[in-house]
């Protein structure tokens, strides 16, 4: 902890220093948000045939950030978050779970990076969000910063059929071993995004290529995987007012198993995944409403567990000395639903229902989940 703290004071404190100026505090941004949430988990079966005990949570996540603009193409970032830092899919943290009679909270920095943009060109240096398009969090979750070199080029049309043209790309590093890069475990990404008929349809198809990856996160793992994982993705606005927007999501993983005898036999060729959602409304400005459907069918090796969501239940690799979820081998649906107080403030109510594709043990296993979301940002 007073690592983080000493290595946060060090980055802020020249920028503080010369905030003293008129001119320097103006390229100075700052933001955060809070979060307050009510979660109740019920009727979730183990791989032994066995019922967890209900549960129910009050959680809460807190997260403060400042960027830099040292010109008009160089920036800077940082920002901070509440969270165990071994739980990278999950900030949030639950009043009363072990912090000893009022104890302190655990803070980690999330992000920290440098940014170029000139013209059509972009770039990241760091720890920043995932630089990739996505409409969901099944395949990447929102609270996983990857660390690496993020390129970007974008290019807008006139055209009535092709608006814009933007292909990302990037190098990204899991886990160094101090060896050539090719040693690393690491994922590279290539994906081109076209929008189209004014923004009405956007489509992007991409590819991921995984190296290396642990089969149980934090160190814990008993062999590496590779993955390749062609993605293809698309959404249209189908209404303006109100706002009706329809999502599709095609995951398949080309690489061939049936060799890796450290895979059961029946999770060889588990290696698709469709997620489509249907949602009306926004919630842009107060009073606006917003309704979503999702549903989801993702095999064991459509993407990798650790590195997605872990909001559909409460799955994950405790048993085997990690806090990290492995949320894929299920199937589900999501409702969702959300409501604006004020312009940064909002309610989310989201309702999952789960269940597992393929058994790792006697049974499969079952989810559900309700939770509900006060949601405050500046």
């Amino acid at each position: 902890m007073k690592k983080i703290i000493y290595s946060l004071l060090l980055v802020l404190f020249p920028l503080f220093l010369s905030a003293q100026s008129n001119d320097t505090l103006k390229k100075l941004s700052f933001m955060g948000d809070f979060r307050f949430r009510i979660e109740q988990d019920w009727k979730s079966l183990n791989s032994s045939g066995v019922y967890r005990d209900d549960r129910t949570r009050l959680r809460y996540r807190a997260r403060f950030g400042v960027s830099y603009t040292y010109n008009d193409w160089l920036s800077s970032g940082i920002r901070i978050r509440t969270g165990d830092p071994k739980k990278q899919q999950d900030p949030q943290l639950t009043l009363g779970d072990g912090f000893k009679e009022f104890g302190t909270l655990p803070i980690a920095i999330e992000k920290i990076y440098a940014k170029f943009n000139y013209k059509w060109f972009s770039a990241w240096v760091g720890k920043n969000a995932f630089p990739f398009e996505k409409q969901n969090e099944l395949f990447w979750s929102d609270n996983v910063f990857p660390e690496g070199v993020a390129l970007s080029g974008k290019f807008n049309f006139e055209k009535n059929f092709l608006t814009s043209l933007q292909i990302n790309t990037g190098h990204f590093i899991v886990a160094t071993q101090g060896k050539s890069l090719e040693s690393d475990s690491y994922f590279q990404g290539v994906q081109i995004v076209t929008t189209h008929w004014k923004n009405r349809i956007k489509i992007f198809p991409s590819y991921y290529s995984f190296n290396k990856m642990p089969n149980i996160p934090d160190g814990n793992e008993t062999y590496l995987l590779d993955y390749s994982i062609v993605h293809v993705g698309a959404n249209i606005k189908l209404v303006n007012h109100p706002k009706i927007m329809a999502g599709f999501d095609y995951y398949f993983n080309t690489k061939d198993y049936d060799k890796k005898d450290s895979i059961p036999e029946k999770f060889k060729n588990e290696k698709r995944g469709f997620v489509s959602n249907i949602s009306i409304g926004n919630l842009a400005k107060k009073g606006d409403w917003k309704v979503q459907l999702t549903h989801t069918y993702l095999e064991r090796y459509a993407a990798v567990d650790f590195l997605s969501q872990n909001d559909w239940a409460r799955w994950d690799y405790s048993s085997q000395g990690s806090p990290d979820g492995r949320l894929t081998n299920f199937k589900g649906l999501e409702i969702a639903g959300g409501y604006a107080i004020d312009k940064n403030i909002n309610l989310k109510l989201r309702y999952f229902i789960v269940d597992q594709i393929i058994p790792t043990g006697n049974d499969k296993e079952t989810g559900n989940r309700i939770r509900l979301d006060f949601n405050i940002s500046f």
